[in-house]
């Protein structure tokens, strides 16, 4: 008997982290609208990128132009948006869906061997997690998320480490723009308590899903990191709640370490992870 997880969409918009010292504006709100792009997995309307970056369309659209005249983006026939070729697909750039799926499906089969649960490989788009690959154990009950399904952030261990990343500033954004619907009388649905566990996954490197999203399921989330230490992925654990192990951890951290490595991360040394 398989247990299925519940996802839910959430309307999109992103706020960007600031940080401290000296800005140049106009390149702040270029790389805003090239992540903002970035979570997205079709091409997306100028009124959209407005709304996520809070840019006045008329300012979205100049820095839009410059980027195509640059070749970090490209414009489709109907007027959408994506990132160039060139930006995702060179040899500095990121590394492709497939790519990004073919490559860890070994890794989620050996974890899902060794843990004889469920594996989930997800991607960030917007204000939710996608699941776009799954590993499952040949045992009659499972957790089964269905391939591109969704879930919000704030619901998931792999979407609190997305939030954790992003600071207090990027955590207030998304409870501003969700509310944090409840799904579970366990579910984080007020700032304080969000911005606590966000901010503590992401120190220590994982992060629990305590039926959060769904009564008597559990998780157990890692990210994964590509060359110029961008999150490209997570990776996680979801099993009956009563059989989750917190042993799992080591083999999950080291897991998406190894992923990571493979497309190009290197790890600072004094990140005190």
């Amino acid at each position: 008997m398989a247990i299925r997880a519940k996802a839910v969409r959430i309307p999109i918009k992103i706020m960007k982290n600031s940080k401290p010292g000296a800005r140049i504006q106009v390149i702040d709100r270029a790389a805003a609208l090239l992540e903002a792009i970035s979570r997205y997995s079709m091409p997306v309307t100028l009124k959209a990128l407005s709304a996520d970056t809070n840019l006045a369309p008329s300012t979205a659209c100049r820095i839009l132009r410059s980027l195509i005249d640059n070749r970090f983006v490209d414009q489709d026939g109907s007027g959408k948006y994506r990132l160039s070729g060139r930006f995702i697909y060179s040899g500095h750039g990121r590394s492709s869906p497939d790519e990004i799926r073919t490559t860890a499906v070994p890794y989620m089969e050996k974890l899902r061997d060794s843990f004889g649960e469920t594996i989930n490989l997800t991607r960030r788009e917007g204000d939710v997690v996608i699941y776009v690959e799954k590993v499952i154990p040949n045992r009659m009950m499972n957790v089964q998320q269905i391939i591109g399904s969704r879930a919000p952030l704030h619901v998931t261990g792999v979407g609190k480490l997305m939030l954790g990343r992003e600071g207090q500033k990027g955590i207030a954004g998304y409870a501003k723009r969700t509310n944090l619907p409840s799904y579970t009388r366990k579910t984080f649905s007020t700032l304080e308590s969000l911005e606590d566990e966000c901010l503590h996954s992401i120190e220590q490197g994982f992060a629990y899903d305590n039926e959060e999203a769904e009564t008597g399921v559990g998780c157990i989330g890692v990210l994964i990191y590509g060359q110029f230490g961008e999150v490209i992925a997570g990776l996680s654990v979801s099993a009956p709640i009563m059989r989750r192990k917190d042993e799992w951890v080591r083999d999950l951290v080291a897991t998406g370490k190894q992923l990571s490595a493979q497309f190009g991360y290197v790890e600072k040394t004094h990140s005190g992870r």
